[in-house]
């Protein structure tokens, strides 16, 4: 009996240096988190893959990380290409690294155009220090990006918080956003379906 294959959905994280991007590759992959201190550089491109069901319906979400090589010109077509989601994260402690997101943004629509966008605030457990970005400030930033945003979320990557649950909601968004696009294809399908005239009489055989 053939098995059934599960839809597999490329996701990648966006943002500054230094936001978090790669604890939250980690805490998504092995559930733990290493500090500053203890953290060595990963070169080269990263994924993991996790299985979620949502409704009934199974999905493989692929994390991409890109271990340290946000600068790097020469992996961002690979990187980007074939994006289904793409997360943009910035620090809750540091205004610098929301303000520049606009960039960030911009390059996922140039290399992902496909890509649903949600908006990752983490370090929530700092985010108590100054300067702070508010929820406010996270709202605004949707409104100004004209409903490009899908979902915000706050996470700690150092206590776990909020992550596990933001990958099981852009899992539930990406199979509501599959099942959407194969309705309409259903539709387009049926909309080239050409019916005879009620009075329609097919012609006899000439023989």
């Amino acid at each position: 009996m053939a098995s059934v294959k599960i839809p597999e959905q490329k996701v990648i994280l966006c943002g500054e240096f230094g936001v978090g991007k790669s604890s939250l590759f980690r805490r998504y992959a092995f559930n733990s988190f290493v500090t500053t201190n203890d953290r060595q550089s990963t070169l080269g491109l990263d994924h993991f893959n996790k299985e979620y069901n949502v409704g009934g319906k199974d999905i493989r979400l692929q994390l991409w990380d890109t271990g340290g090589m946000e600068r790097v010109a020469s992996i961002t077509s690979s990187y980007y290409k074939f994006a289904e989601a793409a997360i943009l994260v910035f620090a809750l402690d540091n205004a610098a690294s929301f303000h520049i997101l606009s960039q960030h943004l911009l390059d996922i629509v140039t290399y992902a155009e496909n890509a649903k966008i949600f908006l990752c605030g983490n370090k929530s457990d700092l985010e108590g220090q100054t300067p702070q970005v508010t929820e406010a400030d996270m709202e605004t930033f949707c409104e100004q990006c004209h409903n490009l945003i899908s979902a915000t979320y706050k996470t700690s990557c150092k206590t776990g918080e909020g992550v596990d649950e933001m990958f099981a909601d852009i899992a539930q968004h990406l199979v509501l956003s599959n099942r959407s696009r194969m309705e309409l294809q259903t539709v387009d399908k049926d909309s080239f379906k050409i019916s005879p005239p009620d009075d329609f009489t097919e012609p006899s055989c000439l023989c």
